[in-house]
This record gives C-alpha cells, sequence and structure tokens, in this order.
C-alpha cells in the first residue's frame, strides 16, 4: 500500500465517534421511496446511455479529486470515478448493505483497484471523514433516504470548503422513486447547501444538481423541514 492509500485508510479509521449520543432530527414531511436493490441495470446497458461519463463531466471530476460514491451499490459509479481520479485521487465507496460492501469489496481487490475505500455506513449517517472530499455523489438513491436532515447533517460534513455535494436523481414523484427538484433544493437548504448547478440529463427525466455549503451546518434542532 503507497504512502497516500495508507493515510486514506488511517483518516477513515479516525472518522468515527461511537460514543456520542445521537442528536435528535426533525422528521420528513413527505413519502420515501423503498430500497429496491443494489442494482437496476447491467453495466453495459447503463453505458451505452452515457449518463455515467455526462454527470462526471458536469460535476467537473478531474485527476487527482477526493470523491465519495453514497449508496454506491455494486460500485458502477464507483469504478468509473475512481478512472477518472486516478492513481493521484481517491474515491470512497458507501453503502449501508453489508453484503453489497462486501461484494464491492471483492470487485475492487480483483480489478486492483488501489484508489477505492469500502465503507460500510447507515441509513441516517454514511460516516465520512470531516473535510475530505471534492464531490460528494447521491445517485438515484436520495429518494430512498428515509430521515434526510440526519442524513445530510452528517454528509455535509465530509466537504472540503469549496466541495460539492452532486445529486442524480428522476423529475418524478418520491413513490415512483425520483425527487422533484423543488423538493429536494428545500430539503438541503436546510442544511444551508445551496444549488450551484442544474442541468437536465440527456435522454430522460434524470437530471444533476450540485450544492455547496452557503453557511454554518445548523444545530439539529434548528433545522426547519420542509413541509409537503
Amino acid at each position: 500500500m503507497s504512502n497516500r492509500a495508507a493515510a486514506f485508510a488511517a483518516l477513515l479509521l479516525l472518522s468515527c465517534d461511537a460514543d456520542a449520543p445521537p442528536p435528535q432530527f426533525p422528521k420528513a414531511h413527505r413519502e420515501v421511496a423503498p430500497i429496491v436493490g443494489d442494482s437496476f441495470s447491467t453495466e453495459d446497458a447503463r453505458d451505452r446511455l452515457g449518463e455515467a461519463e455526462e454527470v462526471m463531466q458536469l460535476a467537473g471530476v478531474t485527476k487527482g479529486m477526493w470523491v465519495a460514491d453514497v449508496g454506491a451499490g455494486e460500485g458502477y459509479y464507483t469504478v468509473r470515478l475512481a478512472r477518472v481520479v486516478g492513481r493521484k485521487g481517491r474515491v470512497l465507496a458507501e453503502d449501508i448493505v453489508p453484503e453489497v460492501t462486501n461484494q464491492l469489496a471483492d470487485r475492487v481487490e480483483r480489478e486492483r483497484m488501489d484508489n477505492i475505500a469500502i465503507r460500510l455506513g447507515s441509513p441516517d449517517d454514511p460516516m465520512l471523514p470531516a473535510g475530505s472530499f471534492d464531490r460528494i455523489f447521491l445517485v438515484h438513491m436520495y429518494h430512498e433516504v428515509a430521515s434526510p436532515y440526519a442524513f445530510l447533517w452528517h454528509l455535509r460534513e465530509g466537504l472540503k470548503p469549496n466541495g460539492l455535494v452532486v445529486v442524480v436523481d428522476a423529475d418524478r414523484p418520491v413513490k415512483r422513486h425520483g425527487m422533484p427538484p423543488q423538493q429536494l433544493k428545500c430539503e438541503l437548504a436546510a442544511l444551508n447547501l445551496a444549488p450551484v448547478k442544474f442541468s437536465q440529463l440527456t435522454g430522460g427525466e434524470a437530471y444533476l444538481m450540485a450544492f455547496r455549503a452557503a453557511g454554518p451546518r445548523p444545530a439539529p434542532g434548528a433545522i426547519a423541514p420542509c413541509k409537503s
């Protein structure tokens, strides 16, 4: 393991405080889509749509960046992000299902992708090391987050000062596994995350919206939830 990879691994170990009491957050005033699984298409089929390339280009992913793929599933975006950030970059792939993270770890080892680390998170906390990431990706998964304010409160601490949270979702109701853009903006605004880019993706209902921290992280009790 290189010195850079060892430092990344050490940072992950230091980023979890299991003894801290859990803060109390407001509940979501909307539906939550059920988790349907960690794969919704073959990788060849997804490649033909070209979404990942378009998303990475719009998000400004470049060599040497540190990025997080939250809700990584089988790692479709993870491995493609790893190729773009290159040997000097790092990708943290997070998921909440142990079997999925184990399968992804096997894939990473099999394909010898030394710039990827795997993390098992929780539904309310992806457990990202603080101040570490240029981009945090939430791809086709935010509509499945049951406690969005807790989730975002923890997640935004993983950003570097000029980092971006990049959400890819479909412009349709949550119960149909989508997230209306106005609802997304409202929920992230509650955590002082402001939109800096919106792009409709080619050939469908999917869109990309990127957010940057626009103020301090509010205390959990001060979060004003969006009304449905």
